[in-house]
């Protein structure tokens, strides 16, 4: 058995130095995971991971995600073999496919195949296996090893994914799904039966492969204030997650409508059309009462980790102090049924 964990997801948009502030608070403050995003065109990940991993003891660091088309597995490896030394055996590696990789003119050709072949190609090379692999996709010769030696291996394997091939693939290779963009605890259960299709393929139980959800999260003592800036943050992508969403039913043409706007500019014009229930389905805000009822539910449906992402609040720094000291205090993190090590 092992509790809930709750977990801030960070930008990589910050100076030299603000990452290891951040970390020390969020450690001092109970906080159990801490997640670098790997989104286009922002700082590489590694970076503020490293910075944090110096900064803290105890709370588990990882990327959430990378991906097999614009980093080779080989790369990978070397980052998270990097993280887990220099956090002393914390690190865990997050994959997924990426998003928008087209502005930048990368294919993303065949993704079940890459996630899987990615992650085999990165723990043969982190358990220093050296009889090589043959890939649809990706391959190593035989002899091919790591020059260097690494910390663990087998760092626990996040992957990122909403639908039903991509939870069955977790349900057989990851120890964690992550279903990024959303707080709606009716996804704890669909998720949950997607994993199951992959798991109950090779004989694992479905509650070996942990759940998690994350979201835009924003949380300030002026509720109102704080709402009104998730809508801002949840319009930018709402178009993209919505859909993924089976559960939701969207009022007719709102996507469009929102979309159009983003696409225009106007990102606070967008954020006002989004109605109060479909806010809280994708985003945690509101007032620290607000927010812990909204984390409560999700464990209350049974996932291992909520995760609370970016901006956090109206300015970072406010929002981490007060979810530690203001949210974390009202939760109640019952234990979740898991099996240790990675699949």
């Amino acid at each position: 058995m092992t509790a809930v964990e709750i977990g801030l997801g960070l930008q990589s948009d910050k100076r030299a130095g603000d990452y290891a502030r951040l970390a020390r608070s969020a450690e001092e403050r109970g906080f159990d995971v801490l997640t670098v995003f790997s989104d286009l065109m922002y700082q590489p990940p590694i970076f503020p991971l490293l910075e944090m991993a110096a900064a803290t003891e105890r709370v588990r660091l990882g990327t959430a995600c990378l991906n097999p088309y614009s980093m080779a597995p080989y790369e990978i490896a070397g980052q998270v073999a990097a993280l887990d030394l220099a956090s002393r055996g914390r690190a865990y590696l997050g994959l997924a496919r990426g998003t928008w990789l087209g502005v930048v003119g990368i294919d993303q050709p065949r993704p079940l195949t890459a996630l899987e072949e990615a992650a085999e190609v990165v723990y043969r090379l982190l358990r220093g296996d050296a009889a090589g692999y043959e890939g649809k996709l990706f391959r190593l010769a035989p002899g091919t090893a790591l020059r260097y030696p690494v910390h663990r291996p087998d760092p626990p394997l996040l992957l990122g994914a909403w639908g039903p091939k991509g939870a069955a693939l977790a349900g057989r290779i990851a120890d964690e799904i992550k279903v990024g963009g959303s707080a709606n605890p009716a996804m704890v259960a669909v998720i949950r039966d997607r994993v199951r299709a992959g798991a109950e393929r090779i004989g694992r139980a479905v509650g070996d492969v942990g759940i998690v959800l994350g979201a835009v999260t924003v949380v300030d003592t002026d509720g109102p204030a704080a709402r009104a800036r998730a809508r801002t943050e949840v319009a930018m992508y709402l178009a993209v997650v919505a859909e993924l969403d089976p559960t939701v039913e969207l009022p007719a043409d709102l996507l469009a409508r929102v979309k159009e706007l983003v696409d225009a500019g106007r990102h606070e014009a967008a954020g006002r059309l989004i109605p109060d229930d479909l806010l809280d389905l994708f985003a945690f805000s509101g007032t620290p009462e607000q927010v812990a009822a909204q984390a409560q539910a999700l464990i209350d449906a049974g996932v291992r980790r909520v995760e609370f992402g970016t901006p956090h609040g109206l300015t970072d720094e406010r929002g981490v102090e007060l979810l530690g000291s203001a949210v974390l205090p009202l939760l109640r993190r019952e234990p979740v049924s898991t099996t240790p090590g990675r699949a």
